[in-house]
């Protein structure tokens, strides 16, 4: 029993974090506007240790990670992981960061999860690679995490702006 609650948990930890960051951010008595705390926690959780957690798994079991991406493993596995672990050790720095520096997080964030899932979709119709690890669940959770990041970036950019602009109006 303990065996599959652990295995099921390790299997959908990506997705498990996403969800914990929205039950987070949505449970926080932060005064910060509601954008800014779900970027935060969904960079902090999703992005960060779930980026730590792929890096690891490239680097240090790449057959495992080959396998259930579908692919033959291969010096690049490294390369990818590396990556990962880049991309989440500076998100989860970024959750106690200025906005600035989560933006520009969440922009390599951005950019990376649209270049993987062209990757994922290249490999799935061009080489019929349909692995669950490649065309599913988590396929479809990277494109929701790239959509989220892009649309919280633009809502807490517009409040931003908005609350300089009543500071100024304040101080007049």
């Amino acid at each position: 029993m303990i065996a599959l609650a652990i295995r099921f948990v390790l299997t959908n930890l990506p997705l498990l974090l996403f969800i914990i960051a929205l039950v987070c951010a949505a449970l926080s008595r932060s005064t910060v506007h509601w954008s800014r705390r779900y970027l935060s926690w969904i960079l902090l959780l999703s992005v960060g240790v779930d980026g730590v957690w792929a890096g690891i798994f490239h680097v240090f079991f790449p057959a495992i990670a080959s396998a259930q991406i579908g692919w033959q493993p291969s010096p690049f596995e490294f390369e990818v992981g590396i990556a990962d672990i880049a991309l989440g050790s500076v998100a989860v720095i970024s959750f106690w960061r200025s906005l600035s520096f989560q933006s520009a997080i969440a922009t390599y964030a951005i950019i990376f999860y649209v270049g993987v899932t062209i990757g994922h979709f290249v490999q799935a119709f061009g080489h019929a690679d349909f692995a669950s690890d490649n065309f599913g669940a988590l396929l479809v959770l990277t494109i929701l995490r790239a959509v989220a990041l892009i649309g919280l970036l633009k809502i807490t950019w517009s409040v931003a702006a908005e609350q300089r602009v009543q500071g100024l109006a304040d101080a007049r």
